[in-house]
């Protein structure tokens, strides 16, 4: 899923290829490039007695948070969550290396001291293969300590005493308590290093450092506060609700590792290859067969992958040499691999961790928040697939005969995985919790697999997945208690209200109308939130948003789904954002194109996801895109903003499907119209409606022409592989 299924996928073999001829895949492992893509680092491939504590460990996790569903803890979610960050932490040290270097002596782990080992070299030293280091273990040991300090049944130097007694003391820390939140601090820091690189961290020091020293800025400054002292601080992260032990944690634990969980459930039990299969048999005899498998591939796919940049190269390595014969360019392929690799990210029914986290912000239930993501979703389909017609033709691709089988034999045959998914969403419309859903769904998909002996989850293949769920939300878990950082310093000091502040009278400066001014905000907090986007994970980037820009949005009068709904979609399309792009990268690396430009066409596929947001915030029919507002409205809003996605990726395109190519007016026109018709309101609406008339006008007559003076573009396609202009 931190889709982030919601979070960092488990590894899965990637489908079979279709047949394709004399084509073959390329020479490259799909897990290991996916694993170099991914927003958090490679772990540890480990083996041996470590390997079986790590497994012994996750299992005990699993099976934690699965009592919590149905037997839920006495003590309260709280306490659940610091039994949970005590399980997860300390596997970190172990899954994860440092990648820094240390002296030789503590790089060497207790394992390379057997004889014949002497000199291997430990996990210290950043082998993603080697075992963990003595630092480590020690890191690990100091880990347990500290997060199971609040739950100490024993007095120690003043603290301690158990759970009750450390909740007493909020606000009134004694030093031991201070010690151990500090060590506890400066560990998740380390985590998160180690899993996601140094730029969180950086963040989350920073926020530090603001409430630290935030009481000497001048107190003119709209940003300055009354200043906290280390103590403050450190309750407000170890002993508060809005802390480590926040919401973010909180749907980690209960939310994003059952998911995780499901999700590797149903990629040993063969869903991967399935949809990859079916995608390719559906269109297998359509002349846009290569694009649209790629598309179809992604959007099933993201059901098992929560990882746009992971969803991508799966679906690459299968695709792209489809693709490749067909006759798309590098580039263009990679755009269009890496879009529908993200959109994996924004479709129901497993959204990105943020998306749990928004029903727990807004007090809702997860099928509400599945909901909202509907129709953006289908629009942001609609606009690939118009833009895979369209290069279809502006590229002359050929078509691709792909020698599959009967979709509807193997629908018969193997239809059975899409039993799980709707059971999910069926459960949580009869009223079921979220979580006892994927729990459900998981025990259907297990015994589902039964059907097929490939693929059929064994007691060790299930032990496998409950362990490989875990391990897949270790990073994300941390990224969600480091968190808790920026949201408690953000609550302590009142940052959120007045960065809300700065943010709306900078829109205020240049224009008074109330309309103008939401207008603006929305961009500068687009702009802002996509440059977040670039440097941390999506779960925080979400987390600083809303903390920071949905106080601005929500002060304009933006209702609460819409605005959380547009912080969601800008900080998942961090994937897509040049200059990382992590998505893009992972694409370019399959099909060999260069980076640049295919992150430049994975824009233009991606753009309904950056503009539709900027709709259901600015007007209030824009409310409709979230299915909220009645049935007019949704319609009205749909049909429109389908119009313009269609006018907008003419005008990215250079083509009008059933008529020819656009020039250079034609798709400044579109352009035109298609951003005043995101502006849904009757005016505009009726203005983009007759620009776009005079752009399908305008190519029309351009097609005339070019016939009449028998020139090359009279809808003609280009020669396989080069793109008309």
């Amino acid at each position: 899923m931190d889709r982030e299924t919601p979070t960092t996928p488990p590894r899965h073999d990637p489908p079979a290829t279709p047949s394709t001829g004399t084509d073959r895949p390329p020479v490259v492992d799909p897990r290991e490039l996916a694993t170099r893509f991914e927003e958090e680092k490679p772990g540890r491939t480990l083996s041996g007695p470590v390997a079986a504590i790590l497994t012994a460990a996750t299992l005990v996790v699993a099976l934690l948070a699965l009592w919590q569903v149905f037997r839920p803890l006495a003590q309260g979610s709280k306490y659940y969550l610091i039994y949970f960050l005590a399980g997860v932490l300390p596997l970190v040290f172990l899954a994860y290396p440092a990648d820094l270097r240390l002296p030789h002596r503590l790089r060497r782990s207790p394992a390379d001291l057997s004889p014949g080992r002497a000199g291997a070299v430990g996990g210290g030293s950043g082998s993603g293969r080697s075992g963990p280091s003595r630092v480590d273990w020690v890191l690990a040991a100091v880990a347990l300590a500290g997060c199971l300090y609040p739950v100490l049944p024993v007095t120690l130097f003043g603290g301690g005493g158990g759970y009750d007694a450390f909740l007493d003391r909020q606000g009134l820390l004694v030093g031991m308590d201070v010690a151990m939140g500090t060590v506890l601090l400066l560990l998740l820091l380390e985590a998160c290093r180690r899993t996601t690189g140094w730029i969180l961290p950086a963040v989350c020091l920073l926020f530090l450092g603001y409430g630290y020293y935030g009481g000497l800025l001048p107190q003119t400054w709209a940003v300055a506060h009354a200043g906290l002292d280390f103590g403050q601080l450190v309750d407000a992260f170890y002993n508060s609700d809005s802390g480590f032990y926040g919401t973010p944690l909180d749907v980690a634990a209960t939310y994003i590792v059952l998911f995780t969980i499901y999700g590797a459930v149903l990629d040993l039990s063969g869903a991967g290859r399935f949809f990859v299969d079916l995608s390719a048999a559906a269109f297998r005899r359509s002349r846009t067969a290569a694009g649209r498998t790629a598309v179809a591939s992604g959007f099933l796919l993201g059901t098992v992958s929560g990882s746009g940049a992971a969803t991508t190269v799966s679906i690459g390595a299968v695709t792209w040499p489809i693709l490749r014969r067909a006759g798309y360019p590098a580039e263009r392929a990679g755009g269009m691999l890496a879009a529908a690799g993200v959109g994996a990210i924004l479709s129901p029914p497993t959204l990105g961790a943020a998306a749990f986290i928004i029903a727990e912000y807004l007090g809702v239930s997860y099928l509400r928040v599945l909901g909202w993501a509907m129709v953006p979703t289908v629009l942001y389909y609609l606009g690939i697939v118009l833009s895979v017609e369209i290069d279809a033709r502006r590229c002359g691709v050929r078509p691709a005969a792909l020698e599959a089988g009967s979709a509807w034999r193997l629908l018969a045959r193997s239809g059975y995985h899409f039993a799980s998914l709707l059971a999910i969403v069926g459960l949580l419309a009869m009223g079921v919790s979220a979580t006892r859903a994927v729990v459900l769904a998981t025990v259907i998909a297990v015994v589902l697999s039964l059907l097929d002996r490939r693929h059929r989850l064994t007691p060790a293949r299930l032990v496998a997945a409950l362990s490989g769920g875990v391990r897949g939300v270790l990073a994300v878990a941390v990224v969600c208690a480091a968190a808790g950082i920026i949201t408690a310093t953000t609550t302590k000091t009142g940052l959120g209200p007045q960065a809300a502040a700065l943010l709306v009278n900078a829109a205020g400066a240049v224009s008074s109308e109330p309309a103008v001014v939401l207008a603006l905000t929305a961009l500068l907090a687009a702009v802002a939130l996509s440059l977040l986007g670039l440097a941390v994970p999506v779960t925080a980037s979400f987390v600083i948003g809303w903390v920071i820009i949905g106080p601005a949005l929500l002060g304009l009068g933006v209702h609460a789904p819409a605005a959380a709904m547009f912080v969601f979609y800008f900080a998942v399309l961090s994937e897509v954002s040049p200059p990382t792009a992590l998505a893009a990268v992972a694409a370019a690396a399959v099909t060999g194109g260069r980076v640049v430009p295919t992150m430049w066409h994975t824009l233009r596929y991606a753009l309904p996801a950056y503009l539709i947001p900027l709709a259901f915030v600015v007007t209030p029919t824009g409310l409709g895109l979230l299915g909220i507002g009645g049935p007019q409205r949704i319609l009205v809003a749909t049909a429109v903003t389908a119009l313009s996605v269609a006018v907008l990726a003419v005008a990215s395109g250079g083509w009008l499907p059933g008529v020819g190519p656009a020039g250079v007016p034609e798709r400044v026109l579109g352009a035109i119209a298609g951003l005043t018709l995101l502006w849904l309101e009757p005016v505009p609406v009726a203005i983009g409606v007759v620009l776009a008339g005079v752009l399908a006008a305008g190519v029309y007559l351009r097609r005339g022409s070019a016939g009449a003076t028998g020139g090359t573009r009279a809808g003609q396609p280009a020669r396989p592989g080069k793109e008309q202009e």
